[in-house]
């Protein structure tokens, strides 16, 4: 039988070939469903357009013209008419920190407002709270207020004086607390600074109420963790809200165990579907931590649910941020004499732990804002690749703000990749000259030099510390203005992104940074079918309109998962 039904197969080849007909043009297989009728960019290696796609299960069978794209259509295909709109890859966010965005929807937001309206917020959850509770928030920015100082613990002290109360800065790199939370932190005036840590202190030396970096760990390690349930919550509202922004892909830069082990417990009951590469961050100081431990011993996890959960990547914090002046500089501030920041380890302890990462082949990515820290960075990298050469490394340096240009040149010739969040430039351009000078803002934020000595950018918008919104990082690449329109004509625009740049680095840069480029990115056959159909088309429209673009459909392995 199985010789017959050769035979029968070569003959109809052998026919085909005669009648100048391809053979395989007859037997196209059906797709699942089949869009027609779009203004389709593809972002393949000619940044090339298309009009239809065919999608198979979770990935393209077909990208290319209408004409074609109708031969995959057979009777239980389903077809749907674009009329004209615009389809891009889905988006890919390269840095956020998705549970920290699950919890931060269950907390006060203080993101864009006053002290004034903040300490309302504080003292109406004082009314909802008992004696003893803990209140928590996030966002706030004394570089918006009008006095541009830091809070103090006696304006939370007058709001919640039963309660501990613990709010976290815009960047998470400071938070402001009350007098209860100092006192169940064990925090005093004889508490020393820690390494990579700074209490901030009034005239006495006394704390004032807000600690940077590492200093935050006695207090926020008292706080009661979120039950199961309540992170779980709060891990598919992250999903929504990355799903709603046209968001398929994140990599979600350091996270626990324990947050892993909620995410897979989704994944199992078919809740989540976001494509997450999960950064495993390290312990405190310069541990190694029981999640890095469990995961060197039982090795990478890659693909998992469908392409959808990766861990592979070690997450090292080396610095702290501009904005709470804890990112670590080779010169000191310039608004703060006889201080350069914060390193939150020794060059020993951070070689010690990117040799340990490469022993047991992970990928390093570190967080690295000022140039002190950059070069630290740098040099251990570079240190542990000589000792034990690894082609293909991609190891990262997430965020990459304030360089120089020895620096920049160095990531490209070394194969660094520099993780960079546009939206940063545009909000911190207001207090960022202050911090570094006229001089060394010139190769800060400097996305043009970085691409132009031959990186990739990685792009991303480091949710919650900004809006996850991926068109206002698009729109701040190619504008470098803010969403106000400020300044008009953009800040330092000589560093501006192309609008095929800025594209790239939220699609398919953003996969080169997890190496996943082969599987997603682009929308080229054999690829996942994850894309988004927009009401604008960003090659096009004016630039004052990219901010506003919006996700009229979201599809991820040929799944909607979001309809405006």
């Amino acid at each position: 039988m199985k010789r017959s039904l050769s035979i029968i197969f070569t003959l109809a080849l052998l026919l085909s070939m005669i009648s100048g007909n391809s053979f395989a043009s007859n037997f196209k297989e059906e797709a699942d469903v089949v869009y027609l009728n779009g203004n389709i960019y593809t972002v393949d290696n000619k940044f090339s357009k298309a009009k239809a796609l065919a999608i198979k299960g979770q990935k393209l069978i077909y990208v290319g013209n209408k004409g074609q794209a109708k031969k995959y259509i057979g009777s239980n295909t389903k077809v749907i008419d674009l009329e004209g709109k615009t389809v891009i890859p889905g988006l890919n966010d390269g840095h956020l920190h998705f549970p920290s965005m699950g919890m931060n929807l269950l907390q006060i937001s203080g993101f864009n407002k006053h002290k004034e309206e903040i300490l309302n917020l504080v003292k109406e959850e004082a009314g909802r709270r008992e004696p003893g509770e803990w209140i928590l928030g996030y966002g706030w920015n004394h570089e918006l207020w009008p006095d541009k100082k830091f809070p103090t613990k006696e304006e939370l002290d007058a709001v919640a004086p039963d309660n501990p109360v613990m709010l976290q800065r815009v960047d998470a790199h400071s938070i402001w607390v009350n007098s209860k939370a100092l006192e169940i932190g064990g925090i005093t005036k004889d508490t020393h600074d820690p390494q990579g840590g700074e209490i901030l202190r009034d005239s006495n030396g006394e704390p004032t109420g807000v600690l940077i970096d590492t200093a935050g760990i006695s207090v926020t390690s008292k706080i009661p963790p979120y039950s199961t349930e309540r992170i779980e919550e709060g891990l598919i509202k992250a999903q929504e809200e990355l799903f709603a922004n046209g968001i398929t892909s994140a990599t979600d830069a350091g996270t626990h165990l324990s947050h892993i082990n909620d995410m897979k417990n989704l994944y199992k009951k078919g809740e989540l579907k976001a494509r997450l590469n999960v950064m495993v961050a390290n312990g405190k100081g310069g541990e190694t931590g029981e999640s890095l431990e469990y995961y060197y011993k039982n090795g990478p996890e890659i693909g998992l649910f469908g392409d959808r959960l990766t861990v592979r990547s070690l997450k090292l914090v080396g610095d702290g941020s501009l904005g709470s002046r804890s990112a670590a500089l080779l010169e000191d501030y310039s608004d703060r004499s006889g201080h350069k920041g914060n390193y939150r380890f020794t060059d020993e302890e951070l070689y010690r732990l990117v040799k340990e990462a490469r022993k047991y082949g992970w990928q390093v990515a570190t967080h690295a804002i000022g140039d002190g820290a950059i070069l630290q960075v740098l040099n251990t990298y570079e240190r542990v690749l000589k000792e034990d050469p690894l082609a293909d490394h991609r190891w990262r340096i997430e965020h990459f703000q304030i360089a120089n240009a020895s620096e920049i040149d160095r990531i490209a010739k070394v194969g660094i990749l520099p993780s960079m969040q546009p939206v940063h430039a545009t909000s911190d351009k207001n207090m960022a000259e202050d911090r570094v000078g006229p001089e060394r803002i010139k190769y800060s934020y400097a996305w043009r030099k970085v691409i132009d000595a031959g990186s990739h950018i990685i792009g991303g918008s480091d949710a919650p510390v900004e809006l996850v919104n991926p068109f206002h990082g698009l729109y701040a690449a190619i504008t470098r203005m803010d969403s106000d329109g400020n300044p008009a004509g953009g800040w330092y625009p000589e560093e501006s992104m192309t609008r095929e740049e800025a594209i790239k680095a939220f699609t398919i840069w953003a996969a080169e940074g997890s190496f996943e480029e082969k599987i997603k990115g682009s929308l080229e056959t054999g690829k996942l079918a994850d894309f988004i159909v927009i009401d604008k088309d960003p090659m096009q429209c004016p630039e004052e309109q990219l901010k506003d673009i919006q996700v009229l459909t979201t599809v991820l392995g040929g799944e909607v998962v979001y309809k405006k």
